[in-house]
């Protein structure tokens, strides 16, 4: 095959996993005949790439070759309530020749804990957090399957009522949509994905520059749909966008501006918090909060500028370690220098451990994140994430938080550096 075939099928979500990784092994033939430029090994690391298994334009093949290509040393799959794509995900980093490690994000209600009422991570709801479950042993997969099946069923129940909301508002415009027409098929939901609130917007966003090819209309009508009408700099993004930028920039507008006009509350799609961090030590993973902090403009673009939880972080520090959480992740694209001084603080505070990883969901976004250069630590903790995934896929109790690794390492700087080693991390 030739290249751009090779990479066409890489990307084809109605293929099977089988056909997107052979055509992964055409191009790391390629790559190693020297037909394909190899680029240089840089320093970085991302553990929060998005694939076609919750919502992205990256397969899991796919995502493994461009995080490749862009330079990473490792490379880290978290879709939303799916591990459908991991197997996949770890035989493309085998094929790769690239480290890889694996999770899941979901949300949860906080009930019976402080943070009852407040807004957390969570931009369209209070009293529900964004919480990542990292570093899932291979052998754990499909119990983890188990778990999250049945959360993504009420999820679309959700997503139903959602997509009517959207209904009601648009329906002075004669465009209508349809959820299991326009919206399910956007996703890999047959194959273990979810269907989340992006693939709603995107199903919208397909109606309008259907029913709108001028860009400028299209404009047009997204103003007023949200009742917001874009800034200057957004609009013009959107008119000289490249096609294969364009549906994915005004899925951003939407996400940020329209959302909170037709979401509903999710409920009975989450688990509580403390039953997140009991599956994942029944499942030998990682649970991880995920700290967004206040925001000012958002590097994804699809959250506007409000306080989340830098207010009370004490608190919420407080609360993890009475969770019983192992870890933090946080972006440091995302965040000041000082709200990332102040949360890497109180991590060594508690003993938390300290994971980065960039969330990539848009053709937009780069792989790296330079702003990890100044933060050295999250490139050995990732080592650290990849070597406990090794562990533990071999022997549960191996796993890097397990009891019986805690008790052998009890300073988590050493286990950290142990467990870097085992992932590979050169001295």
């Amino acid at each position: 095959m030739e290249t751009n075939e090779l990479l066409m099928t890489i990307s084809q979500t109605d293929v099977p996993a089988e056909t997107r990784l052979t055509a992964l092994k055409g191009l790391k033939a390629k790559i190693d005949a020297g037909e394909i430029a190899a680029p240089p090994r840089g320093i970085y690391v991302n553990n929060h790439i998005h694939t076609s298994y919750s919502f992205s334009p990256y397969t899991p093949a796919s995502a493994v070759y461009y995080a490749w290509m862009a330079g990473l040393q490792t490379a880290g799959i978290m879709d939303h309530d799916s591990v459908g794509g991991m197997r996949e995900f770890v035989r493309a980093g085998e094929i790769m020749q690239m480290p890889v490690t694996c999770g899941f994000e979901c949300r949860v209600n906080v009930d019976g804990t402080p943070l009852v009422g407040r807004k957390v991570n969570n931009p369209d709801q209070k009293s529900c957090a964004y919480l990542a479950m990292h570093g899932i042993p291979h052998t754990q997969i499909d119990n983890a399957e188990a778990v999250l099946a049945g959360l993504r069923d009420k999820r679309n129940e959700r997503n139903r009522k959602m997509v009517a909301n959207i209904n009601a508002l648009i329906a002075d415009s004669g465009l209508v949509l349809d959820f299991d027409r326009d919206v399910y098929p956007l996703s890999m939901a047959e194959e273990g994905g979810s269907v989340t609130e992006r693939h709603v917007c995107f199903g919208l966003t397909k109606k309008i520059t259907a029913a709108y090819p001028d860009r400028a209309a299209a404009c047009d009508f997204i103003d007023r749909l949200t009742g917001a009408p874009m800034n200057e700099k957004t609009r013009q993004k959107l008119l000289v966008a490249p096609d294969n930028f364009y549906e994915y920039d005004i899925l951003g507008v939407l996400k940020g501006h329209l959302v909170e006009k037709f979401y509903v509350d999710a409920d009975e799609e989450c688990m509580n918090i403390r039953e997140f961090t009991a599956l994942a030590k029944r499942l030998g993973a990682v649970s991880a909060y995920a700290y967004l902090g206040d925001v000012g403009e958002s590097p994804t673009g699809d959250k506007k500028a409000q306080k989340f939880e830098d207010d009370y972080l004490d608190e919420l520090f407080d609360t993890l370690a009475d969770c019983g959480f192992d870890a933090v992740t946080y972006m440091p694209s995302r965040n000041t220098r000082e709200q990332l001084e102040r949360v890497m603080g109180l991590c060594e505070e508690r003993g938390l451990f300290q994971i980065s990883g960039e969330d990539i969901n848009s053709p937009r976004q780069s792989f790296i994140c330079k702003a990890l250069a100044d933060y050295p630590h999250l490139k050995t903790a990732t080592y650290a994430l990849i070597g406990h995934e090794l562990a533990a896929t071999d022997n549960l109790s191996d796993a890097m938080f397990s009891a019986e690794t805690k008790a052998k390492y009890p300073d988590l700087a050493e286990r950290v550096k142990v467990y870097a080693a085992r992932g590979g991390l050169a001295d």
